[in-house]
């Protein structure tokens, strides 16, 4: 793995300085220079200048504002953007499950993948390292077989865009898409992402407490090139026994309040918890809005309006909604939460809606896979299914020797549990996106079967939910009409 700092936010007249004068190309002098304005007179480029010529009085500032007063948040005026390359599929998901940066991973849907993955140093076993090999090296043979297959069935099947180097392009992609379904999560990535100061200091923090060596060396490598340049701004980065026993202690407990029945999977998709009159607590937060009332008043108000005037009321706020408008912000006063099993496909794309409440439980084989329809179209079911039944008794023999590895070799067809909470209005966000035909098939399914059940537990808020492609004649069949269309203003 390699991490490159490609890059930090620096004042911008430290660079029309520092051509002429030897001065430190470092965030702290920003930090340092607003965490100041709350408790000074003077304007805010003057703290500037003045943090910018002081870099060990900035520093000192730092310390004291953010160890000593608590106040954290000045560090997020720093911020850094970094190269990630050839980190694993596996640790990929404990790094973007911070839900306050930014992320672009290199997709396994867009590019056709060598064969890279990583080794985890926890497999010190010589037998079982041979075993990784070889099942990783059948697994991305199988990965080489389908992409081939399914590309040109897909050309065979769609003749008419294959005639086009648009067409083949599309076709091949959905070819990738379903053949990735074979690899393991030992794969390797690549990713450039964009953290700030005080989100990094607790991803470091958190990572020098997890169990895989991996995620503990992305730590180390964020510590080392950060700190010599912001040291004042990364104070809490030792790992601890809250983050690195907490869980750990629970499955414990767990184990021992266990009956050992046996566990039944359920469906797919449930709707586990919903707002207790989540419609017309929507709707009353749209009146406290506008009204001046208190919202017990609101409340009151919109439980004694017929069904017809709920509508009317929910209709009026969003006439104006376009395509690409977001639903407005008291549509989260509705909450929703859903029971979930995965592939590692889909998993991969819903664990990027970082505004949801998200908690997810290991990959268990028990849980059976996901295989692509495409897989049983070109005749490949059987040995896709004889490769993920070795890939399974591999990681129950690794499981025995090293707990917590063997997740290492599953793929990304073995599913895994989640528990997903989200706001009505991130609700819509989700339905736009995933729903839409363009959406990846797997998450595609996922979430129209959360629309569907969101639809009847809040039949009156949830009347637009869908896809992209679809919301003209979502919108028509609600207004008689067809919503107006945003131009987008020619540069």
């Amino acid at each position: 793995m390699r991490v490159i700092l490609a890059g930090y936010n620096v004042d911008l007249d430290v660079l029309k300085e520092y051509k002429n004068q030897n001065v430190l190309l470092t965030p702290e002098s920003i930090s340092a220079a607003y965490a100041r304005i709350s408790r000074s007179p003077k304007s805010i480029d003057v703290l500037r200048e003045n943090a910018r010529h002081e870099i060990a009085k900035a520093r000192t500032s730092n310390r004291n504002i953010i160890f000593e007063m608590g106040h954290h948040s000045v560090a997020e005026h720093a911020v850094f953007n970094f190269d990630i390359i050839g980190i694993s599929r596996r640790a990929i998901e404990e790094f973007e499950r911070f839900r306050l940066c930014s992320y672009t991973e290199k997709s396994q849907r867009y590019v056709t993948l060598k064969g890279d993955y990583v080794v985890p140093k926890e497999l010190e076993d010589k037998a079982l390292r041979r075993d990784f090999h070889s099942i990783v090296r059948l697994q991305n043979g199988c990965y080489g077989l389908l992409y081939e297959k399914i590309k040109a069935y897909n050309y065979q099947k769609f003749s008419a865009q294959a005639k086009t180097r648009k067409g083949r392009l599309l076709l091949a992609n959905l070819a990738k898409e379903d053949a990735r379904y074979i690899l393991s999560l030992s794969t390797q990535t690549q990713v450039g992402t964009t953290i700030n100061a005080r989100n990094l200091e607790l991803m470091i923090r958190r990572f020098a407490s997890h169990p895989l060596i991996e995620i503990q060396e992305l730590g180390m490598k964020f510590f080392k090139l950060v700190k010599r340049i912001a040291p004042s701004i990364l104070l809490f980065c030792d790992a601890n026994d809250y983050d690195k026993n907490t869980y750990r202690e629970i499955e414990k407990h767990f184990r021992k309040l266990d009956s050992g029945k046996s566990k039944k999977h359920g469906e797919d998709v449930e709707l586990v918890e919903c707002t207790r009159d989540g419609d017309n607590r929507v709707l009353a937060a749209l009146l406290f809005k506008v009204s001046g009332r208190s919202y017990g008043v609101c409340l009151r108000t919109v439980k004694k309006m017929s069904n017809k005037k709920k509508l009317d009321l929910y209709k009026k706020a969003c006439t104006h909604l376009e395509l690409y408008d977001v639903v407005l912000r008291e549509f989260e006063y509705a909450n929703l939460g859903y029971s979930l099993i995965v592939s590692g496909g889909c998993f991969g794309q819903l664990k990027r809606h970082r505004v949801a409440s998200i908690t997810w439980s290991d990959y268990d084989p028990d849980l059976g896979v996901t295989i692509p329809e495409s897989v049983w179209t070109v005749g490949e079911e059987k040995r896709f299914l004889q490769i993920t039944e070795e890939t399974d008794r591999l990681f129950r023999k690794i499981e025995k020797s090293v707990p917590g590895i063997g997740s290492y070799i599953l793929t990304n067809a073995h599913r895994r549990r989640v528990l997903m909470n989200v706001n009505l209005r991130e609700l819509y966000h989700i339905s736009r996106l995933r729903e839409d035909p363009t959406a990846q098939w797997d998450i595609r399914d996922k979430a129209r079967q959360m629309s569907i059940l969101a639809k009847r537990a809040l039949p009156i808020t949830t009347k637009l939910l869908g896809g992209k492609s679809e919301y003209p004649q979502i919108y028509r069949k609600l207004y008689g009409r067809y919503p107006k269309v945003k131009e987008v203003p020619v540069p």
